[in-house]
């Protein structure tokens, strides 16, 4: 499993906690289990991530995405160019949706190059803890404890509110 961020998102921008912040994250997080791995994206689309990592693991032959409901949506209906729709962009690797407030379903033509997860992860949401950072409420349920204490260092309250990252 290699959980990879890119180094800028084609659709936002990082929030208060830049790239190196989550990296640091992910580290702690992969030290865990031999079989997780980091990796930074040049390119911010998942083709171009999935592209990246298959240069890099010549063994790989598709790589497969995992996102949430809402990521998923966005991807599939983002405004590609001509010459790299989503169905050909999905030839080079399968889609992974878990649910999140709400199952999501491809559109027929797209149903056998993405499966979903259906058990519930609604839980598991970076904005439910940055939310529930900056209004002084418990946090710690929603994450890992082996990362309690970077989160507690990137995401603190007094540097949250200082860097404005969020409008309440």
């Amino acid at each position: 499993v290699v959980f990879t961020l890119p180094r800028s998102f084609p659709h936002k921008s990082y929030d208060a906690v830049g790239l190196e912040g989550r990296v640091s994250m992910l580290v702690q997080l992969a030290a865990a289990n031999p079989r997780f791995a980091v990796a930074v994206s040049e390119g911010g689309l998942f083709i171009e991530m999935a592209r990246e990592l298959k240069e890099q693991a010549k063994h790989l032959d598709t790589p497969v995405i995992l996102c949430g409901r809402d990521a998923a949506e966005r991807i599939v209906a983002w405004p590609y160019d001509d010459d790299n729709p989503i169905t050909r962009q999905l030839s080079e690797y399968r889609l992974l949706a878990a649910s999140r407030v709400g199952t999501y379903q491809p559109p027929d033509e797209l149903a056998g190059f993405v499966e979903t997860i259906d058990a519930e992860w609604d839980d598991v949401s970076s904005t439910a803890v940055r939310d529930a950072i900056a209004v002084g409420e418990s946090w710690r349920h929603l994450v890992p404890e082996r990362i309690h204490a970077e989160v507690e260092r990137l995401y603190s309250r007094s540097r949250f509110d200082s860097r404005n990252a969020r409008s309440r």
